[in-house]
């Protein structure tokens, strides 16, 4: 390569060409080894056509190439038979993700910085072992390009659909009549028509994206690693729709990999978790990173006896015994997300209940009036298909749904004293302020004391910090509902562009203040003081920060106008993602929180939050921008409520400049 991606740079690349293939489905096969703190296994990615190529196909060959935006300086580096540059990389140890969302805990006034390592050595990919022996073919194949850093690739094969059992059901639709004379194609119309199988059809789709999985190979694929991607071409497929559309990946992570760390928990018991890292999960598995990848995804994790598997699934996964020794946990999940939301925790973790007599609490409040209002659930869902639970009518009732908490043995009986009665208080004030659940369960993971945040929130499972367990009940509760809130604002509903953070930190740490004061049942006036305390508190620490950082960090849409942009392969950059001064910054969160608090207080709190609920009723399972929410909330704000309040202006004093607004 003749240039190299430097590591240092700011911006974090998102290298997956998703115009051109976006995968569909994840099947995981892993199995976790704590002495040589390494995860192994295979990885099964379905994928489907992109759009930009189904739209430019006819333009030539030259569209599916890989393109990459300037900004990006990336050369995709050509097939070689020489190790790669190994690059060692200075990273960010914890910081904000877009999905998986990170918080850095803004209410811990005990110590405002936090305890935060600020940087770890990790290795970029070594390409001398994992890279094949690929021919010069030039241009013309074409490249798939994985979001890859940090691991050992082993193997890449195509998976052979069709051999598998009653696929036939598939290959028999009036669409195949044209290819079936075709066989390098009946194996891609075998996974279209499994891709788009109708929502409720989703444990059928679950049965066969499984033997799919385990189906023989049919030849192994070329590929070359890079420092942030890994590259894949088959000798003489020349365009996305011929590519192979389920090909499986032999792997293995390194001890060192940046998206998953190795620990010891508070009983001094070994353990690996997803932290929440600046790269998200690319060196966990290859992906797609861009948040437009929303896929579903189905794991299975082998670990020794003892360790408990925790997941981002929406089962409750309970362990199957293999061998001696090795138990199997299995989860999955049917609503699409992006690749960053999978989280996974492996630990002695111990499930922590109620021995004690029952603390009678009330979680009952009212029910909010978009519940009651038919019309709202009478329409189509605005997402792509899959069992939603707006759609569902038992699920709409549902106040609190089932929740466990977890931590290390010895922090159970503190955790029985403080979190465990908090959790239903707090998920019925959710509901009761923005109505449907939006996931089906809820685990609470106590992680290790190096977990250098106060909390992380991911589809079905929030990571607590120790650190919120000695504040009592006001530090544990109001922690647990700013995660909490992420289920509606950061994960049902997701930033189009990842620079746009405030979308959801700002969100949380705004409805935190409503969930809280409805968990505590507090009167008018004592909720008013609570909130107005906070509000001086964030200001103060708002003032602080801008006049202590760099002026382009305070920028809440950094990209401005570009917001959203992508290039015509779909890869884009993540501006200032890897900038490590980042990490300590609160501005997205308390900025956000004043722009809200500032456009609730323009139009009143009830017709706000009423607003929320319609928001979240249009915009679940979908990917946003700032005026997706601007616009809607403008159309609600009666005229002479509005003051010359318009999106540009928002934009012009709010979020395309540093400092805080007059």
């Amino acid at each position: 390569m003749d240039t190299q991606l430097d590591p240092m740079k700011d911006d974090l690349p998102l290298m997956a060409n998703t115009s051109y293939m976006l995968v569909k489905h994840y099947v995981l096969d892993l199995d976790v080894d704590f002495k040589s703190k390494v995860i192994e296994g295979s990885i099964v990615l379905f994928f489907e056509t992109g759009s930009r190529y189904r739209k430019t196909s006819s333009a030539g060959k030259e569209c599916c190439q890989p393109h990459f935006d300037e900004s990006c300086k990336i050369r995709v580096p050509e097939p070689c038979h020489i190790p790669m540059t190994n690059v060692r990389a200075s990273s960010s140890k914890m910081e904000y993700n877009d999905f998986a969302v990170s918080d850095k805990g803004e209410e811990d006034t005990s110590d405002e910085n936090g305890s935060h390592s600020n940087s770890e050595q990790a290795s970029g990919i070594s390409s001398s072992k994992d890279c094949c022996d690929i021919e010069n073919h030039g241009n013309k194949d074409f490249l798939l390009v994985l979001d890859c850093c940090d691991l050992s690739v082993l193997k890449v094969e195509e998976v052979d659909v069709t051999a598998v059992s009653g696929i036939e059901k598939f290959t028999r639709s009036a669409k195949l009549t044209d290819v079936s004379k075709e066989p390098k194609n009946l194996g891609n119309q075998v996974v279209h028509e499994l891709v788009s199988l109708p929502a409720d059809r989703w444990k059928e789709q679950l049965y066969y994206f499984t033997h799919c999985s385990q189906a023989p190979a049919c030849g192994e694929l070329l590929f070359a690693t890079g420092p942030w991607s890994l590259e894949i071409r088959k000798s003489g497929i020349q365009t996305p729709t011929d590519f192979p559309h389920a090909i499986r990946i032999w792997y293995k992570t390194k001890p060192d990999g940046r998206s998953i760390t190795w620990a010891t928990d508070q009983s001094g018991r070994p353990c690996v978790y997803t932290m929440g890292s600046p790269i998200n999960n690319r060196a966990l598995f290859p992906c797609q990173e861009p948040p437009i990848a929303l896929s579903t995804w189905q794991a299975s994790v082998r670990t020794a006896a003892g360790f408990v598997v925790l997941m981002s699934g929406e089962n409750s996964a309970e362990p199957v015994q293999l061998q001696e020794g090795i138990l199997s946990w299995y989860y999955y999940v049917s609503m699409p997300m992006p690749a960053s939301t999978f989280t996974i925790a492996v630990g002695c973790w111990q499930e922590v209940k109620q021995h004690s007599a029952a603390i009678q609490t009330n979680t009952e409040f009212s029910v909010p009036s978009s519940q009651t209002d038919s019309r709202w659930h009478e329409e189509v869902c605005g997402h792509m298909e899959y069992p939603c639970r707006f759609q569902n009518p038992a699920a709409r009732l549902q106040a609190v749904i089932p929740y466990r908490v977890f931590s290390p043995s010895c922090l159970m009986e503190r955790c029985e004293e403080c979190l465990l009665q908090l959790v239903p208080q707090c998920l019925s004030a959710a509901y009761a302020t923005l109505g449907t659940h939006p996931f089906s369960r809820l685990d609470v993971l106590i992680v290790p004391s190096n977990f250098s945040s106060l909390g992380m929130a991911s589809p079905h499972i929030i990571f607590l910090s120790q650190s919120v367990l000695p504040g009592g009940s006001h530090l544990c509760g109001t922690r647990l509902c700013h995660e909490i809130a992420h289920a509606w604002f950061g994960l049902a509903i997701g930033a189009r562009d990842w620079t746009e953070e405030w979308i959801s930190e700002g969100f949380a740490t705004f409805l935190e203040d409503i969930f809280w004061a409805r968990a505590q049942q507090l009167t008018h006036d004592e909720v008013k003081g609570q909130q107005e305390l906070k509000a001086l508190l964030r200001w103060r620490r708002l003032r602080d920060e801008v006049q202590n950082s760099e002026e382009e960090l305070q920028v809440l849409r950094p990209k401005k106008k570009s917001t959203g942009e992508l290039s015509e392969s779909g890869a884009s950059v993540v501006k200032y993602g890897l900038k490590a001064e980042k990490i300590f910054m609160q501005v997205h969160y308390l900025k956000g929180y004043f722009l809200l608090r500032s456009l609730a207080r323009t139009i009143g709190e009830a017709s706000y939050l009423a607003s929320l609920r319609k928001f979240v009723h249009k915009f679940h399972g979908q990917l946003i921008l700032s005026q997706d929410f601007l616009c809607m909330l403008l159309e609600d704000i009666p005229k002479e409520k509005k003051s010359g309040l318009t999106v540009e202006s928002i934009f012009q004093d709010w979020l395309d400049t540093s400092g805080i607004p007059k």
